[in-house]
C-alpha cells in the first residue's frame, strides 16, 4: 500500500462531502471503489516509472507491475458498469488526465515530494466533490463552493506538512505556509462565514506547530481531525 498516508483523507473527504451534499445512492459505492482502486493502480504505475529510471536493480520496478495491473483491472470492473449508466463520468475522468500526467512526470524525475506535484494531486481529488454531488442528483454549480473549500484546505496541507517534516528547518517554507493560510482564511470566509472557524484553526496550527518537534504520528492525527472537521462543516453549511 502507498506510504503517503495523508492521501487517503484527500481521496475520501471531497467524495464523501459531495455524496452527502446530494442524495446518497448505491451507485456511489462502486464509484468510490473505482476512485480508490484507480489511485492505487496509478500509484504503482508511477512507482514503476520512477524505479525504471533510477534503480539499478531490475527487480525493483517489476514488483509494481502486478499491483498496477490488478488494481487497474479491479477499477475497471467496478467503474465500467457505472460509466455505462452515467457516460458523463468518462468526460470527468478525462479531465483528470492532465493532472495524472503531471504527477507521472514528477515520478519519472524522482521528484514526487515536490510542492507542485502535491498541489497537482489535490485538484482532481477535490473535483470529485461535484462529481459525487452530480451523481446524487445535485447540480454542478452547487458543488463549486464546497469543492473550493476542500481545495483551500488540502492545498494548504502540502506546504504545512513540509514545514513539519522535510522542510522543518526552512524559514521560507514556514513563511510561505503561514501566508497561504492567511489568504485561505479570507477566501474561505468569502465562500461562507462559518468556514472562517475551521480555517482559523488551520492557520493557528500552521503558525504554532512547526518547530516544536511534533512527532510524525501526531502530525498525521492532527490532519485526520482537521479533515474530519472540514467534512462536517462543508456538509453542514452547504
Amino acid at each position: 500500500m502507498p506510504n503517503q498516508h495523508g492521501a487517503w483523507a484527500m481521496l475520501a473527504v471531497p467524495f464523501l462531502a459531495g455524496t452527502f451534499l446530494g442524495e446518497p445512492r448505491w451507485v456511489h459505492l462502486p464509484l468510490f471503489a473505482t476512485w480508490l482502486l484507480g489511485y492505487l493502480a496509478v500509484y504503482h504505475a508511477q512507482q514503476w516509472l520512477r524505479l525504471t529510471r533510477i534503480s539499478r536493480n531490475p527487480r525493483a520496478p517489476r514488483r509494481h507491475v502486478r499491483p498496477a495491473l490488478c488494481f487497474g483491472a479491479a477499477a475497471a470492473v467496478c467503474g465500467l458498469p457505472v460509466a455505462a449508466l452515467h457516460p458523463w463520468l468518462l468526460l470527468a475522468a478525462a479531465c483528470a488526465v492532465p493532472f495524472v500526467a503531471v504527477n507521472s512526470l514528477y515520478a519519472y524525475r524522482n521528484r514526487e515530494r515536490s510542492l507542485w506535484n502535491g498541489l497537482a494531486a489535490v485538484v482532481p481529488a477535490c473535483a470529485m466533490l461535484p462529481v459525487a454531488l452530480r451523481l446524487g442528483g445535485g447540480m454542478w454549480a452547487s458543488g463549486v463552493a464546497p469543492a473550493l473549500a476542500c481545495l483551500l484546505y488540502f492545498a494548504g496541507t502540502v506546504p504545512y506538512v513540509k514545514t513539519m517534516i522535510r522542510e522543518r528547518n526552512s524559514r521560507a517554507y514556514y513563511r510561505g505556509s503561514v501566508a497561504y493560510h492567511c489568504v485561505a482564511l479570507v477566501a474561505a470566509a468569502l465562500l461562507d462565514p462559518w468556514l472562517a472557524v475551521p480555517f482559523a484553526l488551520y492557520l493557528a496550527r500552521a503558525v504554532g506547530l512547526p518547530g516544536r518537534g511534533v512527532r510524525v504520528g501526531v502530525v498525521g492525527a492532527v490532519e485526520v481531525v482537521g479533515s474530519g472537521v472540514l467534512l462536517g462543516v462543508v456538509v453542514g453549511v452547504f
